[in-house]
């Protein structure tokens, strides 16, 4: 019988932390899942085939994946209906376990929300999971390049006056992961998502994180060990 094996405690340290929302901080697949679903079969797509490729990216983007031959126009219009309804179903959506406390020991530390969903659709979400919003934050109205483009972490990191190598990012989708990679970014991704896409290092959840602030002021994450 193989020796069970189990990973070192990992210790990293940064300047400022940026957040992905959606299967990061924010339990929302029930909605998305939900909302995607119709969308697919209503334009004769396998849902399970389209929702490999939802997660992390603006609406617009994940359409162009899927109907590559569809004028953009359209894309963008179909997001901002598909974006209204988001908005609107909060029904499931629920903090990540170790959210609370995690966004809690962050409270006057440089940290930024870094998501695709636009400012409506952010604030409902974290309004509905019970998480405080960070003051600084990027939106899918401050980019102009969905994820895995790394325009939005490269914004965060600037307006949080942090060079992107002092930066961790937080994800838990392949585009997101790929995204702040090629921001230059260390990357923990977060959840069963995350795994398969090698980020920096990987916790199930967010109780697996213990924050504390070195003495020259930067952010230490203590990553417990995992069986």
């Amino acid at each position: 019988m193989p020796a069970s094996t189990t990973t070192a405690p990992v210790v990293l340290t940064a300047k400022a932390l940026l957040l992905d929302m959606d299967g990061t901080i924010v339990n929302s697949d029930v909605v998305v899942e939900r909302c995607w679903r119709d969308w697919a079969v209503s334009h004769g797509l396998d849902p399970e085939e389209a929702l490999k490729v939802v997660h992390g990216r603006q609406g617009y983007a994940t359409m162009a994946v899927l109907l590559p031959d569809r004028p953009m126009e359209l894309n963008h219009a179909e997001n901002a209906v598909m974006l209204a309804r988001e908005t609107a179903d909060t029904d499931g959506v629920v903090p990540v376990a170790g959210a609370p406390e995690f966004m809690a020991a962050l409270d006057g530390l440089p940290h930024a929300l870094v998501t695709s969903a636009d400012a409506a659709l952010a604030t409902a979400r974290m309004t509905a999971a019970g998480l405080p919003m960070p003051a600084v934050r990027v939106t899918a109205e401050s980019v102009q390049a969905s994820k895995p483009d790394p325009e939005g972490f490269l914004k965060g990191a600037a307006a949080l006056g942090v060079d992107p190598a002092d930066c961790i990012v937080f994800e838990d989708s392949a585009a997101g992961i790929a995204a702040g990679r090629a921001a230059g970014m260390r990357v923990i991704g977060v959840g069963p998502r995350a795994a398969a896409h090698t980020p920096t290092t990987h916790v199930p959840d967010l109780t697996a994180l213990h924050v504390t602030t070195a003495p020259d002021g930067s952010i230490q994450l203590r990553v417990a060990a995992q069986a």
